[in-house]
This record gives C-alpha cells, sequence and structure tokens, in this order.
C-alpha cells in the first residue's frame, strides 16, 4: 500500500453509527413524523434541548463507572467535564424542576432526540441513535400511567401492526425489589439480582436456577396477578381496547430510579424476539434538582428497533408514498439550450405541489432517460423546439409507457389524480 493511500480517510461511518443514504432517510422521516402525529394526538408538546450536558448530570443518577465507561464524556475548552447525552430522561427531568413554577401541570412533552452510548455494538443497539421520548409530569394516578402504556400501543398500530405482533409486559418497581431484597443473602449483590431476572429469558431453566439458589435463600416467588394498582391498569387497558397486555414479575428495567409502574412491549415475531421500548414510573427523579418531587411516567422508543420492527414484519411496505425521495416528474430535453425552459416549466408544476427535478447534462436523451429510470422517477416529460413553441407536453410513465398529453395544468391534473 502507498504512502498516498494510507493517509487517504476511510468512506466507512465511525463504528456504531450510520450513515442517511435518500432513501434511509426517507424511512427515518417516515417513523418521525408517525411518532409525532400520535404523540401530538394525545395532547403531547414537543421539546428538545442540547446533545450536551454537564457530567454531574449522570453521576447524579447513576454512577462514576457508568458516565465513565459508558458514555463519551471529556473536558472542554473552560475545563468544564461534559457528556454526549445517554438518555433523555434526566434532561427533561432538569428542565421541568427548572421551570416548576412556571409550567401548569400535568404536563404532557416528548422529544426525539440524539442519544450517545459507549457500547458494543449489536442487532437493535448502537452507538448512536434516535428516539420517543413520552412523559407525563405531575399526576400520581394510574390513569397516567394507563395513557403512556396506551399510547406506546397506539403508536405501534399507528405502524400497520396488529396486536399479535406484540406483547406489553407489566410490573412494579416496589413489589419486584420487596421480593428480591426480602430474600436475597447479601444486599451487596441486589444489582446482580436484578441483572439475573432481566435475563432470565435468554436462559436455560436449569442456569437461572443455580443462579438463583446462589444467590438467595429461598426461590423468588411472585404474586401472578401483581397488586391492586396492576390489576387496575390491565382492567383500565382492556376497557381501552388493549388486549395484549399482562403482568410479568420479572420486568425489571435497568434504570435506578424507576419507583412504581415498569413496562416493556416485546416483538412476538420468533426473528426479532426482543424488547422494543420500554418505561417507567419516576417520581423523584425532579426532587435531585432541589424541591418537592414531582411525579412522573414515561418512554423511550429507539428508531433502531422500530426499523427492525418495521422491517421484520413488513410495514415498511405501508408506508405512503409523500416519503417517496425520488421525483414524481422528471424534464428530459433534446439539446441542453432547453434546460433553461425545462427548469420553467418544472417550477410551474411545483406549484401544483408535484415532486419534479431537471436533466442537467448534455447527455444523449436515450441516456437521459435510462438514468430518470434509474433515479426512480415515475414520469418523464421531453424538452424540445416543439414543446417550447406549443406548450403541449407528453408525461410518460416509465414503468409502462402510456403517455399523458396536454398543458402543464393538464397534466398535473392528471398525475394528482
Amino acid at each position: 500500500m502507498s504512502e498516498e493511500s494510507k493517509a487517504r480517510p476511510s468512506t466507512e461511518s465511525y463504528k456504531g453509527v450510520r450513515d442517511f443514504y435518500p432513501e434511509d432517510m426517507a424511512v427515518q422521516r417516515y417513523i418521525f413524523d408517525t411518532w409525532s402525529k400520535a404523540a401530538e394526538s394525545f395532547g403531547f408538546e414537543r421539546y428538545d434541548a442540547s446533545i450536551l450536558e454537564p457530567s454531574e448530570l449522570y453521576r447524579s443518577k447513576s454512577s462514576d463507572e457508568i458516565v465513565n465507561e459508558q458514555t463519551y464524556t471529556f473536558t472542554d475548552r473552560g475545563d468544564r467535564e461534559v457528556t454526549l447525552r445517554p438518555e433523555m430522561t434526566p434532561t427533561v427531568a432538569r428542565m421541568v424542576a427548572g421551570k416548576r413554577r412556571e409550567l401548569v401541570f400535568p404536563l404532557r412533552w416528548y422529544s426525539i432526540p440524539n442519544l450517545f452510548r459507549y457500547e458494543r455494538s449489536q442487532r437493535g443497539r448502537l452507538r448512536e441513535h434516535w428516539q420517543l421520548n413520552a412523559d407525563i409530569f405531575g399526576s400520581h394516578d394510574i390513569h397516567a400511567d394507563v395513557e403512556i402504556i396506551l399510547l406506546a400501543s397506539t403508536i405501534l398500530k399507528s405502524f400497520g401492526a396488529q396486536d399479535s405482533d406484540f406483547e406489553i409486559k407489566i410490573n412494579d418497581r416496589k413489589l419486584l425489589l420487596a421480593e428480591v431484597t426480602g430474600k436475597l443473602k447479601d444486599q451487596d449483590q441486589l444489582n446482580e439480582a436484578l441483572r439475573l431476572l432481566d435475563g432470565k429469558s435468554k436462559m436455560t431453566a436449569g442456569d437461572y436456577t443455580a443462579k438463583e439458589s446462589e444467590l438467595f435463600n429461598s426461590p423468588l416467588s411472585f404474586d401472578e396477578t401483581g397488586d391492586d394498582s396492576i390489576r387496575a391498569s390491565l382492567d383500565c387497558l382492556k376497557k381501552l381496547g388493549v388486549n395484549n397486555a399482562s403482568f410479568e414479575p420479572t420486568i425489571v428495567r435497568g434504570f435506578t430510579y424507576y419507583t412504581g409502574t415498569i413496562f416493556e412491549i416485546f416483538d412476538t415475531n420468533p426473528d426479532n424476539r426482543r424488547s422494543l421500548l420500554g418505561g417507567g414510573r419516576y417520581d423523584n427523579l425532579a426532587a435531585l434538582f432541589g424541591g418537592d418531587p414531582i411525579p412522573a411516567v414515561g418512554f423511550g422508543m429507539g428508531d433502531v428497533t422500530m426499523r427492525d420492527f418495521l422491517e421484520t414484519h413488513g410495514l415498511l411496505e405501508k408506508m405512503p408514498s409523500q416519503y417517496k425521495t425520488a421525483p414524481t416528474v422528471l424534464f428530459v430535453t433534446s439539446e441542453s439550450d432547453f434546460i433553461g425552459a425545462a427548469e420553467k416549466y418544472a417550477q410551474e408544476l411545483r406549484g401544483y405541489s408535484i415532486r419534479v427535478a431537471v436533466n442537467l447534462s448534455d447527455k444523449k436523451m436515450g441516456d437521459q432517460i435510462k438514468n430518470a429510470d434509474k433515479a426512480g422517477a415515475e414520469y418523464i416529460i421531453a424538452v424540445g423546439n416543439d414543446e417550447v413553441m406549443t406548450e403541449h407536453f407528453k408525461a410518460k410513465k416509465l414503468s409502462d409507457g402510456v403517455e399523458t398529453i396536454g398543458t402543464l395544468l393538464g397534466i398535473a391534473e392528471a398525475l394528482r389524480k
């Protein structure tokens, strides 16, 4: 390898992140727009914040180990330690706590932040992703928990999913901790015990039982119906048409700030048998910033797992045509001298809300048409001396060769039918 080639930068992206080519960006826009439309239909308002946060925000709610090993943390030129946000919940808690006297509760807020985690990349988990965060602040009522779970279910159905495509598992952090700590041999092993429960579904029964007997004085025994609040939540969800929710005592959720209801939604397809999203109640997080606690419940849904879910269930086929990236019409010219005229006609068609592009090359007409087809254009309109003189055109559909003949207005009306 020559010294010159060694010095060339790679065309590969940074490990664990993605490039979004137009076809990928179309899917991303579809996901984001569907998320936003569903959240706003529930009365949620959108907010955002910088991707940079003081590192102390995460140290105060987790641990030095997590900040040092699982985040992108660095010292800026002002000698301040900052972190690329790995999650949005601490940020929104900070924002709500900072304006608590000015805000009218309960709040329904959502955001689609860009998040960063330094961890091993794998299916459904990258070092950078976008995530829908939806939260309700200011209500202790179980109906806030129900509404958050209903929103998550509604979002999946907004993409065309059916009840059979996913299942909702609900638990309560208080019930979980009471059972675990009551039987744990060594309270210092609480986190290890929670990790065991979290990974139970991925273990053989023998491996789980062996590890359980190592950590606990007696086997864990959970009430299979949950407590009154869980039963009430499940009953409310059923009345609202959510029939695929159930109590699951081994749901853990990794964040320590959860204080009550916790839940996860799982893909039921064996090719993608994984958690799609999760969340829960965190009533004490805002109190880290001073003042009284502010009850809160919310969830996060990542774009990586969302796309995996859509692809697994063939739901991307239902993506509306408005997200198509290629132009509907591409003007080709018999000579490059007619490009200016084609631009004028294209601008007129754009006034009818039609996606239009113009050939800007001096290639032969046949090559222009081949490129238009390759680019995914639906129609071509040729511009030459006759078209300029008469202002009548032929819009040829590339898939079947059918032509629509007329003025630009007539063609526009035909294409919009």
